[in-house]
């Protein structure tokens, strides 16, 4: 399903899985969306008409998808352990594979050099691969199975989720530069585009929003009634989207008062309100 990231208005439905989707991404220009399924296929789809153009078979269940910058490359994870690259706009094209995980794709991302990916998986590592050889370079061991991973705007910063940590990286290095403990398993985390905020979800239902040098808590939000599997920040920070286990995905306002897409009022409202 597409919708208006201000305002959560309907745009349409991307018809097609038959299976549950696992995954979604939409390319930089919003011209192009790819989805991982149950079906054990990706698809890429034009997001101006919602016409499919692509199918990518897998031999399992496809959890993560992400495009390259010039959205000429289709990145997946599938639940078969392998990491598989194909050409967007050739589907025929055999894909790259790479293997070297012993458990199921979490996240799959293009790095800040877009010869580098970066994967996540339930053997609790991440890993960094260099398409060009088309080998693994380098592993991240952790003490529970990687949840979610996202790599800043500025392609400078990677957040990762396991257990009830939430790790920050150079993402040029890959070199740690903090561990933010919190009190519940955590899902799925982002980090405000200015850096000094960040907000979690996970296990309990509730969202988060915690100061990034000092790692305390500022703000902590109910509405959900399931556990929380991803959240992200709009590009300008005005916002954040949260998609949980109750079947909705909500969006919620991080400044007091701001007129910005479905929150016009006369008084300002109470921050953080969904």
């Amino acid at each position: 399903m597409l919708r208006a990231g201000k305002t959560g208005d309907w745009i349409g439905n991307l018809e097609g899985h038959k299976g549950a989707v696992w995954g979604a991404t939409i390319n930089a220009e919003a011209t192009l969306c790819a989805t991982g399924a149950a079906d054990f296929s990706a698809k890429v789809w034009c997001a101006i008409t919602g016409d499919e153009r692509h199918t990518y078979k897998h031999p399992h269940i496809v959890k993560g998808v992400d495009f390259s910058t010039d959205s000429t490359r289709l990145l997946t994870g599938c639940n078969d352990k392998k990491v598989r690259l194909w050409d967007v706009e050739r589907s025929e094209a055999p894909s790259t594979v790479l293997s070297g995980h012993s458990g199921t794709l979490k996240k799959t991302l293009f790095g800040p050099d877009e010869n580098i990916i970066m994967t996540g998986a339930d053997d609790k590592t991440i890993r960094v691969w260099d398409i060009r050889a088309g080998t693994e370079v380098q592993k991240l061991d952790f003490d529970a199975a990687i949840t979610s991973m996202e790599l800043s705007a500025d392609g400078t910063v990677l957040t990762a989720t396991h257990g009830q940590k939430i790790s920050f990286f150079d993402a040029k290095e890959m070199k740690l530069i903090k561990d933010i403990a919190v009190e519940a398993p955590a899902y799925t985390a982002s980090r405000h585009p200015d850096g000094k905020t960040f907000v979690w979800g996970g296990i309990d239902n509730l969202l988060h929003v915690v100061n990034y040098e000092t790692g305390e808590q500022q703000e902590e939000y109910k509405g959900h009634f399931g556990p929380v599997h991803c959240v992200r920040y709009s590009p300008d920070g005005e916002m954040y989207a949260s998609g949980s286990e109750d079947g909705t995905v909500r969006l919620w306002q991080t400044r007091v008062g701001l007129e910005y897409g479905l929150w016009c009022f006369d008084k300002p409202a109470e921050m953080g309100s969904a």
